[in-house]
Parts: structure tokens; C-alpha cells; sequence
């Protein structure tokens, strides 16, 4: 079993068709001979609200339908409460989250995220798991590379949008 830590820009791939999408919908839903899911997957609380504005701006842009966003968001609500592992945000963790901004150059919940990510890492060495980072973003990948933290770039994924599975849909 790996354990992955999806930021916002991660998280969205899975409910949207864009760049990426493809590889991280099988991240999530990637299973074992038993039908057990193969991954867990950590998100920030901060996320709720980040994928929530993040559809909403595609459907206010144009970019995809309003059908399409209130489909997503759907999906997006009912996933929250059972696919993944919510990581909670607490005085500390944002203390290390300013900390984090004054070290790499990064937006304030980009620098939540990745305490997160560093937080829940530590919790996961305990149970001798490591964790894998996932954001679309490439500075806040370079800062958590930098933290010492596995990283991985949906974009880096991006053939398997034009596979004949993912177009069978």
C-alpha cells in the first residue's frame, strides 16, 4: 500500500477532465485482487473549500458546463466523506506553514498543504509508510522535494489522457 497526499490542483484532476486527470483517477481508484482500494489518500481540510471555488470558477469562466461543475462538485462531496483521509489543520500546523512561506516561495494554502503533507508524513513513518506528494504546481513540488518529501506530477502523466481507455468513457 503507498500513501499519497493530494494538494488542490491534484484533487480537481480526479473530477475534471484536464491535463493529468486520467493518471490521477487511477491513482485513486486503483485496486488489488480483492477489490481493496491500493492507496490511501490524504487531503488537506483547506480542500473542501479550495475544489468547491476551483469548479466553481470553471463553470463561471465557461470553461466547462454548468452541468459538468455541479456533477463534479457532486462527486467531488461524496468522495469527501469516504475516499479520503482528511488532514486536519490546527495553531501549530500553520505556525509551520508560516515558517514554510518564508522558506520557498509559496502562496499561503500552498504552504498549508505541504505542513500538512510534512505533518501527516510523520505520522505514516510510525506505521513504517512513506508518503508521496502529488500537485500540479512545480514550486510547490520543488519546496516539498526540497522538505525532503517524494513527489509526483499529474502533468508528468498527461499520455494516458488519450488512452482507449480513458476515451471509452
Amino acid at each position: 500500500m503507498a500513501a499519497y497526499y493530494l494538494d488542490t490542483s491534484a484533487l480537481v484532476k480526479r473530477y475534471i477532465n484536464e491535463p493529468g486527470g486520467a493518471w490521477v483517477r487511477q491513482l485513486c481508484d486503483e485496486r488489488d485482487s480483492h477489490n481493496e482500494l491500493l492507496h490511501m489518500l490524504f487531503v488537506g481540510r483547506i480542500a473542501i473549500v479550495e475544489v468547491a471555488a476551483a469548479i466553481a470558477v470553471l463553470v463561471r469562466r465557461n470553461i466547462i458546463l454548468s452541468g459538468v461543475g455541479k456533477y463534479a462538485y457532486e462527486r467531488f462531496t461524496q468522495d469527501w466523506a469516504t475516499a479520503y483521509q482528511i488532514s486536519e489543520i490546527h495553531p501549530n500546523l500553520l505556525t509551520r506553514a508560516a515558517t514554510l512561506a518564508q522558506r520557498h516561495p509559496l502562496k499561503a494554502y500552498d504552504a498549508v498543504h505541504l505542513a500538512l503533507a510534512l505533518e501527516t508524513r510523520q505520522l505514516l513513518i510510525e506505521n513504517e509508510l512513506d508518503l508521496i506528494f502529488v500537485s500540479g504546481d512545480t514550486r510547490l513540488l520543488q519546496a516539498a522535494q526540497a522538505e525532503g518529501l517524494a513527489v509526483e506530477n499529474p502533468f508528468s502523466h498527461s499520455e494516458l489522457d488519450n488512452s482507449p481507455q480513458e476515451n471509452s468513457q
